[in-house]
């Protein structure tokens, strides 16, 4: 079998899509011939291998509300129908642009499976979704199967809603290997807890954009008092909004871009894990899966339709509150302070959790059967 991987970037871009791209090929290792097409992080198109497998990554011109445009996209797409000839894509979505390039290939080869992997819709950009609406039905139609990664995006989508029959769900998965831990992490956690003797510890990480919603984390720390300490990772366009908005608050502290080393360390240090995210941009959440993996109880928002509600599940893995309510969201930090019995019962849980359903193996297995019927 030769599968085609349509993406908008590919590791070691960092990003769920990106992981969730990389799983799907090294799933498949055996028995298939794989390529890939994505975007490149600069205006060159270059070729690369990863894992054994060659990776075209096309130069980006510019990007137009969050949607990369690419000169050499449509050259390159053709180019490997016509010699790698393909009897199998599958296409992350939402990516209008390549969408667009991708049906056009697709028009003389009739005999090629589809596969949608449907990460989201695309619900920032209103315009830009309205005009791209015919274009994801004609996606849809074209598609072989259609795979959501929650069975809450599957049932809240109005475009996977009217194709149910050919969608599934397949749950994105964590990377136990990158999440092993070492005695140096180890050390760095206790050093961390010491630190922060007599206090409760949150972390969080992430992209600092709108629909993580730290603003609203922000917020709430400012309703507790100097028994918590919380810890924000990764950055953003927002950071420095971000760090204006706490400045004063010296629970909070933004630790920047971290290696995964130091993301394990956080994690194994911290009693809660907060995950803020407020929009169903927010499709899945492998960060918070993370989190529960490594035994730690979540605090998220009800968020419509996103598989954040169902990788947490409110009041057995953590607690779950009304969307963007501030004072709800501290009661919750608060709670799992003062009650660590219900804290270790959710802890337990949410790690439980994990390994039923997201782990690699689990994944793999679900991609084979999609593909082998295995």
């Amino acid at each position: 079998m030769k599968i085609l991987h349509v993406t908008n970037y590919y590791h070691p871009h960092i990003g769920g899509i990106e992981q969730t791209a990389r799983d799907i090929v090294n799933s498949l290792s055996e028995g298939a011939e794989h390529k890939i097409i994505c975007f490149n992080d600069d205006k060159k198109t270059a070729v690369d291998c990863v894992d054994g497998v060659e990776v075209v990554r096309c130069g980006a011109f510019v990007k137009v509300a969050s949607q990369v445009v690419s000169f050499d996209f449509k050259k390159r797409l053709k180019k490997l129908f016509k010699e790698f000839n393909p009897d199998t894509v599958v296409f992350h979505y939402p990516n209008p642009f390549e969408a667009h390039y991708l049906l056009k290939c697709l028009k003389k080869r009739r005999d090629c499976k589809l596969i949608v992997w449907w990460h989201l819709d695309i619900t920032k950009q209103k315009i830009l979704g309205k005009f791209f609406v015919g274009q994801s039905k004609r996606l849809l139609n074209r598609a072989w199967k259609v795979i959501a990664t929650s069975p809450n995006y599957l049932n809240s989508s109005p475009f996977l809603s009217k194709v149910k029959q050919k969608c599934c769900v397949i749950p994105s998965c964590i990377n136990e290997e990158r999440l092993a831990v070492s005695n140096a992490v180890k050390e760095k956690a206790e050093k961390i807890k010491q630190e922060n003797c007599g206090r409760t510890v949150c972390f969080t990480l992430g992209r600092h954009v709108e629909y993580k919603g730290y603003e609203y984390l922000i917020k709430a720390s400012a309703l507790l008092d100097e028994s918590f300490k919380i810890y924000i990772g990764g950055k953003g366009k927002l950071t420095e909004s971000l760090k204006k908005q706490a400045s004063g608050d010296k629970k909070i502290e933004f630790l920047g871009k971290i290696s995964d080393d130091d993301m394990k360390a956080y994690m194994l240090a911290c009693d809660v894990y907060c995950f803020p995210s407020i929009t169903k941009n927010e499709a899945f959440g492998l960060a918070l899966a993370e989190a529960m993996y490594f035994g730690k109880p979540a605090i998220t928002f009800t968020i419509d339709g996103s598989g954040v509600n169902f990788v947490n599940i409110k009041n057995e893995t953590g607690l779950e509150v009304e969307n963007r309510n501030v004072e709800k969201y501290a009661e919750a930090i608060k709670l799992m302070a003062s009650a660590p019995d219900l804290r270790d019962k959710y802890a337990k849980s949410a790690r439980e959790r994990v390994l039923e359903l997201f782990t690699y193996e689990k994944f793999k297995n679900n991609v084979k059967t999609l593909f082998y019927g295995e």
